[in-house]
C-alpha cells in the first residue's frame, strides 16, 4: 500500500505483461478496468492536401477566418483546413516560403476568447524568452479578434486521441516527460506568466458539484494548506504547459515540440506529470516514472502532485460524463427486427473509458488520504 515515499501508480493489465517491475516503492493496487478499444481517427494521419471548401454556411465561417487573417498577415495564403470544431478552427497555409497554420475563434463566448488570448500572450512572451523545449514562432497575432498565425512545425503527434488506445512506445514516452521536465524548471521572468488555476476555488467547485466528497474537500484542503506552511508560495512555482496531452507533443528528429499554450502558466509542481499519467491508462511503467519523477523532491512534492491528479482525473471524469449523457441523448432509437451491428459503439467506449478514469480517481483518493495521515 501506499506510504509517504511511494508512488501514485498503478499495476500492468491483464491484456499486458503482468510482472512488476522492480523497485523499492510498491504499487497501490487497484481493479482491472475497461479501456475504450476506439479506432483512431484515419484521417488525423493522412498527409494534407486539396483546396478550401467556402460554399454553403460552414464556408461562410471559413470565409470570415480567413479575412481576419488576411488583416494581420496579409500574406497568408490558405491551403486547408487542419482541425475544425465548434469553438475554433485551424487553416494550414503559406506565408511566403513558411508553411503556417492560423487558429481563428468560432465561439465568441468570453471563456473561449479568454483562453485563445492567453495563448496568444504566451506566444508573444516566447519572442522575448525563449522556453527550453521547442514551440511554434509566432508570426502574428490579434487579441481583439482572437486570431493566431505561428509556423506550422514538423513531427507526428505523440498520440491522435486525448486518451491513446494503446501504450504508446517508450521512446515516444521518454522524449515527452524529457520535454515537460526542461519546460518545468524553466524560470521565466517575473509577471510574463499568471496563475491560470486557482485551486481553492476548483476544489470548493467540484464539491459543490457533488464531484467531491466532504471528505475529499477536507484532505484536499488540509495538503494546500500543508503547501503554504511549508514554504509560503514555494508550492505555487513551478511554470507548466498546463494541457500536457500527448495529442499537443510532435515528435521530430530535432526533438519534441510543444503545442496548445493556451493553459500555460504557474500551477502546483506536477501538474504537467498528473495530466501526463491521467492519460496514459495503458501504460503501467510510464506511471511509475512519471510518479517517481513528481515524488523526487520529498513530500511537498508528493502532496502537490496528488492535489493535482486529483483535480486533473475530476476534470476529465466530468468531460466524459457529459460526452457520455450526450451521446445517449442523440442516439438513434433502436429498431427490432435487425441485429444491431457487431462491434463497440462510441458511447460504450466512452463509458469504459470513464469507467477507467473513476478508477483512477479512487487510487488517487486513497493515496491523498494516505498523505494526510502522515501529516
Amino acid at each position: 500500500m501506499y506510504t509517504a515515499s511511494s508512488s501514485v501508480t498503478a499495476p500492468p493489465r491483464i491484456r499486458q505483461r503482468t510482472g512488476a517491475p522492480v523497485g523499492s516503492a510498491p504499487f497501490l493496487d487497484r481493479s482491472q478496468a475497461g479501456r475504450p478499444r476506439r479506432p483512431e481517427a484515419a484521417a488525423a494521419g493522412r498527409s494534407l492536401s486539396g483546396r478550401l471548401d467556402l460554399s454553403g454556411p460552414q464556408g461562410a465561417q471559413l470565409r470570415k477566418a480567413v479575412a481576419s487573417v488576411h488583416r494581420i498577415c496579409p500574406e497568408f495564403q490558405p491551403v486547408q483546413v487542419l482541425r475544425r470544431s465548434g469553438r475554433s478552427v485551424l487553416i494550414v497555409g503559406t506565408t511566403g516560403r513558411t508553411t503556417a497554420v492560423a487558429k481563428c475563434l468560432l465561439d465568441d463566448s468570453p471563456a473561449w476568447a479568454e483562453r485563445l488570448r492567453h495563448e496568444i500572450a504566451s506566444y508573444r512572451a516566447f519572442v522575448r524568452h525563449r522556453p527550453p523545449v521547442r514551440a511554434p514562432r509566432l508570426i502574428a497575432a490579434d487579441p481583439e479578434n482572437c486570431t493566431l498565425v505561428v509556423e506550422r512545425m514538423p513531427g507526428r503527434p505523440a498520440a491522435l486521441t486525448r486518451h491513446p488506445v494503446e501504450a504508446p512506445p517508450r521512446a515516444d514516452v521518454r522524449a515527452a516527460l524529457g520535454a515537460i521536465v526542461r519546460l518545468n524548471s524553466w524560470r521565466p521572468p517575473a509577471g510574463m506568466f499568471d496563475a491560470p488555476l486557482d485551486y481553492g476555488s476548483r476544489i470548493a467547485r467540484y464539491h459543490e458539484l457533488g464531484l467531491f466528497t466532504d471528505r475529499d474537500l477536507g484532505d484536499l484542503q488540509k495538503l494546500l494548506h500543508g503547501l503554504a506552511q511549508a514554504g509560503g508560495r514555494q508550492g505555487m512555482g513551478q511554470f507548466c504547459h498546463g494541457d500536457a496531452l500527448l495529442s499537443n507533443m510532435l515528435l521530430a528528429p530535432t526533438g519534441p515540440v510543444l503545442v496548445d499554450w493556451e493553459h500555460a502558466g504557474w500551477y502546483l509542481p506536477g501538474y504537467d506529470l498528473a495530466t501526463l499519467w491521467a492519460i496514459l491508462g495503458d501504460a503501467p511503467m510510464a506511471r511509475r516514472t512519471i510518479s517517481q519523477l513528481a515524488h523526487r523532491q520529498g513530500p511537498a512534492a508528493r502532496d502537490a502532485f496528488l492535489v493535482n491528479l486529483m483535480l486533473v482525473l475530476t476534470r476529465e471524469i466530468r468531460t466524459y460524463e457529459t460526452a457520455v449523457q450526450r451521446t445517449i441523448r442523440e442516439a438513434p432509437p433502436v429498431t427490432t427486427g435487425r441485429p444491431a451491428a457487431a462491434g463497440p459503439t462510441s458511447g460504450e467506449e466512452q463509458r469504459l473509458l470513464l469507467r477507467r478514469l473513476h478508477d483512477d480517481c479512487a487510487l488517487a483518493r486513497q493515496a491523498v488520504r494516505a498523505a494526510v495521515g502522515t501529516r
